[in-house]
């Protein structure tokens, strides 16, 4: 069986109280859906912010307030392009294979998987590993790093890579929901711009 899910790399949390977050350990990935505890949630949104938590331009328009609420979420909120890194990862449970993400990779360029299926027929994902995918007629071939002469891969049909890209849209989509609730109980102040930023970060309408 192939499963396909979108994951998020973990920011580190030492330290972190501006609001809940779960004890997971950085660097790793969190697969992202509709079945996340409020405090998986909360990591989530905490590593998203992270990611796009950069020195503002001493010209910046919007300067870097000094509250460490709107310190910590200004990237998030005043970016044009925000960054979510993690990507798609596949296993497959009988093999064990499993193909992560690499370094680099964000989840708002999960659109290149459509391009394997529809465009040139090929995309990388990262690097360190380097995870490639390549589309051969009616089979996808997925090489968890090429730049390993014995790299393991798994293989697929193209129709079954569509049925699982769009479940992985649907749980984003179900994803964004329950942070959309959380900002709300946990971010009252922020919920609004806080979860658009969101989905503007994951490439999703917002409902």
């Amino acid at each position: 069986m192939i499963v396909l899910q979108p994951v998020l790399e973990i920011a580190a949390s030492s330290g972190f109280a501006l609001w809940p977050v779960a004890g997971i350990e950085p660097y790793g990935f969190l697969p992202l859906s509709g079945a996340l505890t409020p405090a998986e949630v909360g990591t989530a949104v905490m590593s998203i912010a992270a990611h796009n938590d950069v020195v503002p331009a001493t010209d910046a328009p919007l300067p870097r307030p000094a509250d460490p609420l709107g310190s910590f979420l200004h990237g998030l909120l005043t970016m044009n392009d925000l960054f979510v890194s993690g990507g798609l990862r596949v296993t497959d449970t009988v093999s064990g294979v499993t193909l992560l993400p690499g370094c680099c990779n964000g989840l708002e360029e999960r659109g290149d998987w459509f391009d394997v299926l529809d465009g040139n027929g090929w995309a990388p994902f990262g690097h360190d590993p380097s995870p490639l995918a390549e589309r051969h007629g009616d089979a996808v071939r997925l090489t968890v790093d090429a730049d390993r002469d014995d790299s393991p891969v798994i293989e697929l049909t193209a129709a079954d890579l569509r049925r699982l890209l769009t479940g992985a849209e649907r749980d984003l989509t179900e994803f964004l929901g329950l942070a959309a609730a959380w900002t709300t109980r946990q971010l009252p102040g922020y919920a609004a711009p806080v979860t658009s930023a969101l989905a503007r970060a994951l490439l999703l309408p917002l409902r």
